[in-house]
């Protein structure tokens, strides 16, 4: 967000910039104490975790399936194809998520964009089962179109509903939710995979318990409350007008795209989106069927735990300025991916010429292989609640939070799509992770002086509550 809309209280616009609405659209009392009376189903806990069940119920599975190594198929140039096309229409529809938003609220968006989700998982059903790659296709451009909306207003939610001082911690829960959905799918899939010892697929009956958990999304979507009818425990409403014209939402996203704080996450959004095609490919190239079902429930243990320490380093008072917590996650997470990809090139260059296959069978082998996915897995997990932390304290408003979830992942998901199609090609694994290396140490920087406009906003406050 630029400096000059940083004075907003709250965070969100000031005067001068602040859009013209409707009078029946915008909530007089926004910023006003709530009435006394609160009900849980309004507070913002139950909302973190209706979003946190629909993560688990939607891209959580996926990421499940994903977990087991290009979505447990055993020709990862289909599903890597498939997914490239997939993340190509989120790239679209991320962009997209705040016009549909203002059209039928956070609710309905939320409920609407867990749509596609089974239809993916049916094509990898069908294609497992009986070969045809037709629906695989069609999953892929369903899921993409529903997956970007989903994907702009669950980070909206779990970033702009909750109280300041909860954000890191309620990011965590939000993570736990969807890393939950990898721990259920890798524990289905490891009980029916557990004795194939042998590159391949996964058994065809792993899909359904999949499918019949993606279709529950919907209606978990339909428990979430709008904006307007959330009690905060500070008694504070949250202002997110409805109604907003397309015109006035195309210059507010314009705005946000070219603020400095936007741009400093650039490189850091791209990186994420870059190398999730890598994980899972290096998994299935590499290792049994039985061995990526592990991967898959272990990647979900340790995501979790990763997100959770990022979480609470920001959030609990281990020391009293919150300038020093956010300096010094930072600093850990960055010592941690660039050791991560230090590891992976060495690896990689000594597999290019082995090929093994790797089962826990043969542990020494397996070991080496295996805690690289892991270290992978924890430092995605680190990053990723980072980001969000970054940009929820960059406003309070569910408003521009949508619009900053939106941007960011929209070029998130573009970066996925060029990652998977890549990948695709196929290109060996010794030059992905050497790219993965450099976007690493090219977003570094980019991504200290981000957290720096953070650490100003907190000097800001710091210095008005003086």
């Amino acid at each position: 967000m630029s400096e000059s809309s940083d004075t907003g209280k709250g965070g969100t616009l000031t005067k001068a910039e602040e859009p013209t609405f409707p009078p029946s659209t915008v909530d007089d009392n926004a910023g006003l104490i709530a009435e006394k009376g609160s009900k849980f189903y309004r507070s913002t806990l139950f909302q973190i975790l209706v979003v946190g069940i629909c993560a688990f119920s939607a891209p959580g599975i996926w990421s499940a399936m994903n977990g087991l190594g290009v979505g447990g198929s055993q020709s990862p140039q289909l599903v890597n194809t498939a997914n490239a096309l997939l993340y190509a229409f989120m790239t679209v529809t991320c962009f997209a998520g705040p016009w549909l938003t203002n059209v039928i609220g956070f609710r309905w968006t939320l409920a609407v964009g867990s749509l596609g989700y089974p239809l993916y998982a049916a094509g990898l059903y069908v294609n497992n089962r009986f070969g045809p790659t037709w629906l695989v296709y069609v999953g892929s451009v369903t899921c993409g179109i529903s997956a970007g909306f989903f994907w702009s207003v669950e980070g909206a939610i779990a970033t702009g509903y909750p109280e300041d001082h909860k954000r890191g911690r309620y990011i965590a829960t939000w993570f736990t939710f969807r890393n939950f959905g990898n721990v259920i799918g890798g524990a289905i899939s490891l009980a029916l995979n557990h004795s194939v010892n042998h590159r391949g697929k996964v058994g065809y009956e792993t899909y359904l318990a999949f499918i019949a958990i993606q279709c529950l999304g919907f209606f978990f979507g339909l428990l979430l409350s709008n904006p307007e009818k959330v009690q905060r425990s500070d008694g504070t409403k949250i202002n997110a007008p409805r109604g907003v014209a397309w015109r006035t939402e195309a210059r507010e996203m314009w705005r946000l795209l070219t603020s400095k704080s936007i741009l400093l996450l650039v490189p850091l959004f791209w990186y994420f989106g870059w190398i999730q095609a890598y994980p899972g490919t290096y998994l299935a190239t590499y290792f049994t069927v039985r061995a990526r079902s592990l991967g898959s429930f272990m990647s979900a243990v340790v995501g979790t735990l990763a997100t959770w320490l990022a979480g609470v380093l920001v959030d609990f008072r281990w020391s009293n300025r919150r300038q020093v917590r956010a300096i010094s996650t930072y600093v850990l997470i960055a010592l941690l991916n660039s050791a991560t990809w230090i590891w992976a090139v060495i690896i990689q260059n000594e597999y290019r010429h082995t090929n093994p296959v790797l089962d826990w069978a043969d542990q020494k082998a397996f070991g080496r292989g295996f805690g690289l996915y892991m270290f992978e897995r924890i430092s995605l997990g680190m990053v990723e609640n980072y980001i969000y932390w970054c940009i929820g304290n960059l406003s309070d408003s569910p408003g521009d939070q949508i619009r900053y979830s939106s941007l960011l992942r929209g070029i998130e998901t573009a970066g996925v799509a060029v990652g998977f199609g890549v990948q695709a090609v196929p290109t060996a694994l010794i030059a992905t992770a050497s790219i993965n290396f450099a976007f690493w140490f090219i977003a570094l920087p980019f991504s200290y002086y981000a957290t720096l406009q953070v650490v100003r906003k907190f000097n800001k406050a710091e210095q008005v509550g003086q």
